[in-house]
């Protein structure tokens, strides 16, 4: 796919993206207070849904049923199973964690589908690579530091929440790597379509849709907050795929944990949140930079892989 040339735009949709990313654990935290994990993603997936057929209807973009047969179909099953796995099991974790350690871990997401596309499809694992991929999990182990032994042992608490999380995002790149196939018969918004009305549908028979007449405005503005994140950081995302490197693309997301880590902080003074946002140790914020880089690593690898061997044969 030719680019536009419009990097500062790709940069622009990047930052967008990696922006809600950020706040995205926060916000459902904060709304998980006085509604279940289920009711929560139900209205996450069929407000996007509802949201995305609407615009793709008027534009005449809806995905042809002949589209969805075959492998096609099968494909669709998987990428819906994951996405909804995804959403399902992030938001049960995150009644374990707070949203930093939240975000820290989901990073193993990216790291998985890296490791599955080369296993999948072959795709190149250099030196750059292999480096993101120690620094991912030196990093994790420094996040964690003296409650390393904690996370294996607390089967109810924190251990639990992280065991959890890690099933997010074996589930995330499940769902990614099958998206990366079925890419060549549908348009990304056109699946996040399929996928966000099979998700309302699914989730609907374990929701409990009037458990949102008891949020307060507060929650509710999260609610609503949470409902559009989606939709626009996936729309923002696909749209910076026009216009700059996917690399570049992956490299700017890859910062996401670290503006929750910032938005928590700036804000928990001005808006108290309802989960415990005291300092983490030192080490634990060293961590969290190492896991992100190591991420910016393994996004950028094929480039670094290239340059490296372009200044080995000068």
């Amino acid at each position: 796919m030719s680019l536009s040339g419009r990097a500062g735009l790709g940069a622009g949709l990047s930052l967008t993206t990696a922006v809600l990313w950020g706040l995205l654990p926060i916000a459902l935290k904060e709304v998980l207070v006085d509604m279940d994990a289920y009711t929560i993603t139900f209205y996450r997936f069929f407000v996007s849904g509802v949201l995305l057929a609407l615009w793709l209807g008027a534009r005449g973009a809806l995905p042809k049923p002949s589209r969805l047969k075959g492998a096609s179909g099968a494909l669709i099953l998987v990428c819906v199973v994951g996405l909804l796995a995804n959403y399902g099991f992030y938001l049960v974790a995150l009644r374990h964690l707070d949203p930093r350690t939240a975000q820290t871990v989901i990073q193993l997401a990216p790291l998985l589908l890296l490791l599955g596309g080369v296993w999948l499809y072959k795709e190149p694992f250099g030196g750059a690579q292999l480096l993101g991929v120690l620094m991912l999990v030196l990093g994790l182990g420094l996040f964690f530091n003296e409650r390393l032994v904690a996370i294996f042992t607390d089967v109810n608490g924190a251990g639990f929440g992280v065991a959890l999380m890690v099933v997010a995002a074996v589930s995330w790149a499940g769902y990614a790597l099958a998206q990366k196939k079925l890419l060549r018969a549908l348009n990304s918004m056109q699946i996040m379509m399929l996928i966000n009305l099979a998700g309302g549908l699914f989730f609907l028979t374990l929701a409990h849709p009037l458990q949102i007449l008891a949020l307060s405005g507060r929650e509710l503005g999260w609610l609503v907050f949470c409902c559009l994140n989606t939709l626009v950081a996936y729309g923002a995302f696909a749209e910076a795929l026009n216009h700059w490197e996917a690399s570049k693309v992956s490299a700017l997301l890859s910062i996401a944990p670290l503006l929750t880590f910032f938005f928590v902080a700036v804000l928990s003074p001005i808006m108290p949140f309802g989960f415990d946002t005291r300092q983490l140790p030192w080490l634990s914020y060293l961590g969290a930079g190492l896991v992100v880089l190591g991420s910016v690593v393994n996004a950028l690898g094929s480039r670094l892989n290239r340059k490296r061997r372009g200044n080995i044969e000068v």
